[in-house]
């Protein structure tokens, strides 16, 4: 059985996107108004390459189909986007959604159609032999059981954004939710996410499965670039959900290790261009935290962080608890820390989900992306908010506007220790803190 990948958006967008089509028409005679243009072999294996970003795209376009539409040979799931079986005979398939769209009206036979999209789409199915019509399904999640994967070694503060509007598919759908991550993560998700089953592979027995994978990349993948959507906001483009779910509340699994009020820092991020690079910032920021009376605990999984000739070392006058702790671990200390000074990282997110407030000092990405705090901390007179911006390409270079020049990471470097410290200021205020060195004068 032959497949043939086809595309609810116009091929064109993608092609376009990609491929010079003036250059594609000398080599195939490619024609942009082909009405059956997805059947060229030079399109289907561009389609294919470009599904190649989901791990095991060749395995999962081949996998069983299982859900019987009661007509022998014709197989529907929607397991790696749509996937429709068509047997031999003449067939008519057409395919649209719910608002009365038609991406695909073929006559076919013998064939695996297999959507280009793998988001939510109310896929409607209907499907003729010799002119009459056997059968017509409205993709609908409610009752059965879907899978959901995220990316395989997804970043921690990607899962935590993604992990509530998960749960709120599960309760909106009224669906048995199964979800596959990195072993690292397993232990917050159950304990913040009883009623979201762990499984351990991509299974093909389920209705339907999701892919959460969110890459700066000019395809959609995403029905909306990752770059103009905000992280909490990811997963919901993915699985059709337009609301900001609520957090669990978090209950701790372990009681304060000390007694004295301390603050967490974590100095770094996926990369030490993410960090905060004003010379010796952090140790003026922990002297401040002390000349208050607050232990400061450095909660980093490394001393040193190198890359792309910058480096971040934890402040020699902070606490060294770095090392590898597990997440609950971590999870717990900031649970019971007063508040945490962090980047755009894993770490802010897990104190964003148990409720410690968060200063984040994060210049290269816009106020909107990552959580919300009123203590975050950004130089906008500056060049600022590059990973926002979808004109950028992104390479392995540090910094894509001024790369090699004095201005080369200006939205790190130019964020002042005084900034920092006013949001810390404000912190204390809003939530009613006594610094440990006033309560010890009452």
């Amino acid at each position: 059985m032959r497949k043939l990948i086809f595309c609810a958006r116009d091929i064109r967008d993608y092609i376009w996107q990609i491929i010079d089509v003036g250059e594609l028409e000398k080599v195939t005679n490619f024609k942009p108004t082909m009405p059956e243009l997805t059947d060229a072999p030079v399109i289907q294996k561009f389609l294919f390459d470009l599904m190649k970003v989901y791990p095991n795209c060749a395995e999962y376009c081949e996998a069983p189909i299982y859900f019987e539409t009661g007509i022998e040979g014709l197989r529907l799931d929607f397991n790696f986007g749509l996937r429709l079986d068509v047997p031999e005979g003449n067939f008519h398939v057409r395919i649209g959604d719910d608002c009365g769209q038609i991406f695909f009206d073929r006559d076919i036979s013998d064939v695996r159609l297999i959507s280009f999209e793998k988001y939510f789409i109310r896929w409607k199915v209907e499907v003729s032999l010799d002119g009459a019509k056997i059968f017509e399904h409205v993709f609908n999640p409610e009752g059965h059981s879907v899978q959901i994967v995220f990316r395989y070694r997804a970043p921690l503060g990607d899962t935590l954004a993604m992990l509530p509007t998960v749960e709120e598919f599960r309760r909106r759908f009224n669906c048995s939710v199964s979800i596959l991550l990195s072993e690292y993560l397993k232990e917050i998700t159950a304990h913040l996410y009883p009623a979201l089953k762990q499984v351990d592979r991509v299974g093909f027995e389920s209705y339907a499965t999701f892919y959460l994978i969110a890459i700066i990349n000019p395809l959609p993948y995403l029905p909306v670039d990752p770059r103009n959507n905000c992280l909490e906001r990811m997963a919901g483009s993915i699985l059709g959900i337009n609301i900001l779910p609520a957090k669990p509340i978090f209950k701790p699994t372990a009681q304060r290790f000390c007694n004295e009020p301390y603050v967490c820092i974590g100095i770094q991020a996926s990369t030490p261009t993410k960090g905060w690079l004003y010379p010796d910032g952090w140790r003026i920021v922990v002297n401040y935290l002390k000349s208050l009376g607050y232990r400061v605990f450095c909660i980093d999984k490394e001393k040193v962080q190198r890359e792309e000739n910058y480096s971040v070392i934890m402040p020699d006058n902070a606490e060294d608890f770095t090392g590898d702790f597990s997440i609950m671990e971590r999870t717990n200390m900031l649970y019971h820390a007063e508040f945490f000074i962090g980047l755009s990282s894993g770490l802010a997110w897990i104190a964003n989900a148990v409720d410690c407030p968060v200063v984040m000092i994060a210049g290269f990405t816009q106020d909107w992306h990552e959580f919300y705090t009123p203590y975050r901390v950004a130089n906008r007179l500056v060049c600022n908010g590059c990973f926002n911006d979808v004109r950028v390409v992104f390479t392995h270079k540090p910094c894509p506007y001024h790369n090699g020049t004095a201005r080369e990471l200006e939205c790190q470097k130019k964020i002042s220790p005084r900034q920092v410290i006013n949001a810390i200021e404000r912190l204390i205020i809003d939530k009613n803190l006594t610094p440990p060195i006033l309560r010890n004068l009452t």
